[in-house]
């Protein structure tokens, strides 16, 4: 089958690779009918590599159809249609019996001290080959796959692998209370589900942070306050500004580990991310640190005893961090990988809904063939030809 894989620092190629098989009676072979690029990949492009080898496969966002199935395989069959959740949860251990799905006992590398396995993602969460490709091994397929009912394309339901339960846990997590200000940190697509997921659950007020036009502008056109880093000279200046003073009582940040504003930060992880795999790996393990403006900016900002929840992905062991302010405030911070099987029954029911009511099937701009997945990884790294959300088809 044809599958991107990993090759490098910032070096991604579609090759051959062998086709998946049932490994496990709980398994099923799926073939890939949409998949997409998720700003995360783009930390494997770039600052993670020194996890990554040679011929990994890519990619945790994905859907298709059931090809096969294992024996113990009792919820699907041949010819299902489904969309695959990125966190790989057996759905009866400790953690699953308690909602944190990204916490998966079965599926966590103990050896290492990580969460639960991740489809392509890293040495950290299993290396499973991931779902940039034409067929995917889905284990624990008896519980995480969600089907999808027919009559609908493919990305009314594809997000639901990664980016819409992502946006409607931080939002969830944010904790805005009646009549309050949700202020989103970065417009990306998961923030910009956020945005949408806000609205959905009830929240009124939404500012909305970024410095690329046609975000701003998907942002606004949802119904956001947009504030365009541009042109403030001093973001939580400007958030205090537009709620008396005090700031927002929550603000979910979307940006994660790659925030523009520290070139310092990013000439250190670049270099870090360049040496050899072991000193790299030893280097992030214990004195690794992230670019921490959005972060530093959420804190800033968020009002006293509110609450700042962390969408954005870090991988840093030794990022300096405010903590007098953080005191002081009495900040409430609430993170994590998207425990997605906890909020797909839910979701299932507001994207079947007429009208697609979060604008699912308009998020991507860019629909393009798996073979040209390189040059569509370089586009969406530099944010260029208008590119919010790519989705490959295989």
């Amino acid at each position: 089958m044809r599958a991107l894989t990993w090759q490098g620092l910032e070096k991604v190629a579609v090759q051959d690779v062998p086709d998946p098989v049932i490994q496990q009676q709980t398994d099923a072979i799926v073939r890939v009918t949409s998949t997409a690029i998720c700003g995360s990949d783009l930390h494997l492009y770039g600052v993670l590599a020194p996890y990554l080898h040679p011929g990994d496969v890519l990619g945790h966002e994905f859907m298709g159809v059931v090809e096969q199935v294992g024996a113990a395989v009792e919820n699907l069959a041949v010819g299902d249609r489904v969309v695959v959740p990125f966190t790989i949860s057996c759905g009866h251990c400790f953690a699953c019996d308690r909602g944190l799905f990204a916490q998966c006992e079965t599926t966590r590398d103990h050896e290492q001290d990580t969460g639960a396995a991740l489809f392509g993602y890293t040495s950290l969460y299993g290396r499973v080959p991931g779902g940039q490709a034409e067929l995917v091994r889905v284990p624990h397929a008896d519980f995480g796959p969600v089907k999808v009912p027919d009559g609908f394309e493919d990305e009314r339901f594809l997000y639901l692998s990664d980016i819409l339960p992502t946006a409607w846990q931080g939002v969830a997590y944010a904790d805005v209370p009646d009549g309050g200000t949700l202020a989103v940190l970065g417009l990306g697509p998961v923030g910009q589900l956020a945005v949408r997921s806000a609205f959905q659950r009830g929240v009124q007020r939404v500012l909305a942070v970024d410095l690329v036009d046609e975000r701003l502008e998907l942002a606004a056109a949802a119904g956001a306050e947009v504030i365009d880093l541009r042109e403030v000279k001093d973001v939580v200046a400007a958030l205090k500004e537009r709620t008396d003073g005090r700031g927002p009582e929550s603000v979910l940040e979307a940006v994660g580990m790659e925030a523009h504003g520290n070139p310092v930060a990013e000439k250190v992880i670049a270099a870090t991310a360049r040496l050899p795999k072991p000193l790299a790996r030893k280097a992030i393990e214990t004195v690794g640190i992230d670019r921490l403006d959005a972060l530093h900016t959420a804190l800033g900002a968020v009002q006293r005893g509110g609450t700042v929840s962390l969408s954005g992905v870090y991988g840093g062991m030794a990022d300096p961090m405010p903590m007098m302010a953080m005191f002081d405030k009495g900040i409430t911070l609430r993170m994590g990988q998207c425990h997605v099987r906890r909020w797909t029954d839910e979701l299932v029911g507001i994207v079947e809904k007429e009208g697609d009511v979060l604008g699912l099937e308009q998020l991507a701009t860019h629909r393009i063939p798996l073979e040209d997945a390189p040059e569509a990884y370089r586009m969406f790294q530099e944010k260029s030809d208008g590119c919010i959300k790519v989705v490959l088809k295989p």
